[in-house]
């Protein structure tokens, strides 16, 4: 027998090497230690054949499989996750590269992360019961089902988890959950080892350990039943026991990653549940518009929870801007300011949310208008604290400066334009003087340490109004939480994106949610510059009337997830050429679905918002098509060596 590999190292070409007789069990998708030259080096196995190769020189043996979890399912998960996003298999094989280095570079592998702690007695609600009974049902009988879970926010969707876990478990069972970031995944790693006993737990993100991978990678090649916490790289490992995955928050578009390849790590956990065939938990208050059609569509299963375990759902008021012209400060309505101030007399604490971190959006010149840029990027420069310019794309950083660089004025050149966290926070000292304030970003979660007092002051009550962005809208219990005020909620209606009404919503009732979770009298104020449908679905009650309307918007035109959407992003350092080169490949794309008559939509090419980042010119085009696999096939028909511009394929992108 012979076999087929790719070098982990970066090697472009394939080689051949024979497989001895003891190593026969090997099959394309393992990873194997391979000897070049003088030195060892781990491949991974793409064909595994009988007939001898055709090559002029003299085989030489395979050493050995590296240590790997035995995971049946997992070389057709990789490769059903391989095509989808148009990807060499190889490349998940590097991604765990680094973790078989780590997990291989000491032979004591026996440190645990599980610890010993009391669990906390709760009493489920009967809808909670019954929703675990449900869970726990298709866990015991082992077959995929997307079970959708929407729960109000404070219905105890937490809790469901935990029992859904313990069942897995006590079935000798492994469980994956994923959170949208990582900040999350660590707060609910602490949550579970302070109230599960006696599981076996480990975080697996970028915040990670390297004595923490050693011994999670310990457990999952000695086929211990563990739970595994993380954002994108769970669903990546080798799992012989899983079986159950939970995708908290599911509708967050923070589960796409940033950078190419893009991989959707919700979509790429239904994958692994198919091919596992286990169950697989969706939660969230907002479910996404693309889970609630399959469970019309693919007959998901909708599992609810229709009422809050502690507390009750906030009054909302919504305070026009354009109406309320006499106000305290620009930025703040009498409604709000009297609202804090009330709160601030019966000791109970506020949340303001704007979705802006920083000082002002951008600074212009008062005399000809001219804005200070990134050189690197195609956006302004935000202003932060200490007239500190900052490019929130390259985090170019500068001084603003003293003159113009446009038209050289010196005179008080500049207008701050907008607002950020970091000027509402000054706005809202000023009109508050003896409030404790802090503030939740971006910029001041960056120090994990900190951030973790800022939440543990604001739990114990040491903080009077917590000022975020998005970072405050979702997963956090605050109980003494009565008063939400969001400063500018239409800010993010205007993007040029097909879903920005969806998560525009999502994130002011995930806000909203934070009031009243222990309290029967809480309030939410909503400021907006302009009007806009959504503002009659801010009640969490209302949220499937909002789907029934937007669904019915997007089946008109045809966006995703009534037909299938794919982004094709060319890239270069020369933006003459991706331009010429979008146009050719647009063009070429075209022809070839006239020439095959097939029922394909190309859109574009067209340039982004933001089309320069880091030096890096951008153009897009857009396929629209009623399933996957033609829009497959068309990508495949390009023959990328004739483009000197990277080009990357995204199924179904959120942004």
């Amino acid at each position: 027998m012979y076999a087929q590999v790719k070098l982990l190292n970066g090697f472009q070409e394939s080689l051949w090497y024979e497989i001895p007789h003891e190593l026969k069990t090997i099959v394309p998708g393992s990873i194997v230690v391979v000897p070049l030259r003088t030195r060892t080096l781990s491949a991974y196995v793409e064909k595994v054949s009988s007939q001898p190769p055709r090559v002029s020189w003299q085989l030489r043996s395979l050493i050995g499989l590296e240590p790997f979890p035995h995971d049946p399912h997992y070389a057709e998960f990789i490769r059903v996750v391989a095509n989808y996003y148009q990807l060499s298999p190889l490349y998940f094989a590097k991604r765990l590269r680094s973790i078989l280095k780590q997990a291989n570079s000491e032979s004591a592998l026996n440190y645990s992360s599980s610890t010993e702690h009391e669990s906390q007695t709760v009493t489920l609600t009967q809808e909670q019961q019954d929703v675990v009974e449900t869970i726990n049902t298709q866990i015991t009988q082992q077959c995929f089902a997307p079970l959708l879970l929407h729960g109000l926010t404070g219905s105890g969707k937490t809790e469901v988890y935990k029992k859904a876990i313990l069942h897995a478990l006590s079935h000798n069972k492994s469980v994956i959950v994923l959170l949208p970031e990582v900040s999350l995944a660590v707060q609910f790693t602490a949550l579970f080892a302070a109230t599960l006993s006696g599981v076996e737990l480990y975080g697996f993100h970028s915040a990670t350990s390297v004595k923490e991978k050693r011994a999670l990678w310990n457990a999952l090649m000695q086929n211990r039943s563990i739970l595994i916490v993380g954002v994108h790289l769970p669903i990546m490992l080798p799992i012989n026991n899983l079986g159950l995955i939970i995708v908290d928050e599911e509708h967050e578009v923070g589960y796409q990653e940033k950078k190419h390849p893009r991989i959707n790590s919700k979509e790429a956990a239904l994958m692994r549940a198919q091919t596992a065939a286990i169950p697989i938990v969706l939660g969230s208050a907002t479910p996404s518009i693309s889970s609630l059609y399959a469970v019309r569509t693919k007959k998901w299963r909708l599992l609810q929870l229709t009422k809050r375990y502690a507390g009750s759902l906030p009054q909302i008021t919504v305070v026009p801007f354009t109406i309320d012209r006499k106000r305290p400060h620009f930025w703040m309505s009498k409604e709000l300011c009297q609202a804090i101030a009330d709160r601030l007399q019966k000791k109970e604490q506020t949340i303001l949310f704007l979705n802006r971190r920083g000082h002002s959006f951008f600074v212009q010149c008062k005399q000809c208008g001219a804005s200070e840029r990134c050189p690197n990027c195609s956006v302004t420069l935000t202003l932060h604290d200490y007239n500190q310019l900052r490019c929130h794309y390259c985090n170019f950083e500068k001084q603003l400066p003293l003159a113009c660089s446009g038209c050289r004025s010196t005179d008080d050149p500049f207008l701050k334009k907008g607002i950020g966290t970091q000027q509402l926070v000054s706005i809202v000292q000023s009109l508050f003087p003896a409030a404790r304030i802090a503030r939740a970003d971006v910029d001041s979660t960056v120090n994990k340490k900190k951030w973790k007092k800022t939440v543990d002051d604001f739990h114990s009550g040491e903080i009077d109004i917590l000022i975020g962005t998005q970072t405050i809208t979702k997963g956090y219990h605050f109980p003494r939480v009565t008063l939400v005020g969001v400063i500018w909620a239409d800010l993010n209606l205007n993007f040029p994106h097909f879903n920005a009404a969806e998560t525009a919503l999502q994130q002011l009732i995930q806000v909203a949610g934070r009031a009243g979770r222990a309290s029967h009298e809480s309030e939410v104020i909503v400021q907006t510059m302009a009007e806009h449908q959504i503002f009659s679905y801010l009640s969490e009650t209302d949220y499937m009337n909002f789907y029934d309307a937007e669904i019915e918007g997007r089946e008109l035109v045809g966006y995703p997830p009534c037909i299938r959407f794919v982004e094709i992003e060319l890239k270069s350092t020369d933006s003459v050429g991706v331009e010429r080169e979008a146009h050719e490949l647009a063009s070429f794309l075209r022809s070839r679905v006239e020439r095959n008559k097939e029922t394909i939509t190309v859109l574009g090419p067209a340039r982004p918002l933001v089309h320069m980042i880091k030096n890096l010119s951008s153009r897009k085009i857009y396929l629209k098509c009623v399933s996957m696999n033609p829009l497959i096939s068309l990508f495949q028909s390009i023959d990328q060596s004739h483009y000197t511009s990277s080009i990357y394929f995204t199924p179904n992108p959120l942004s």
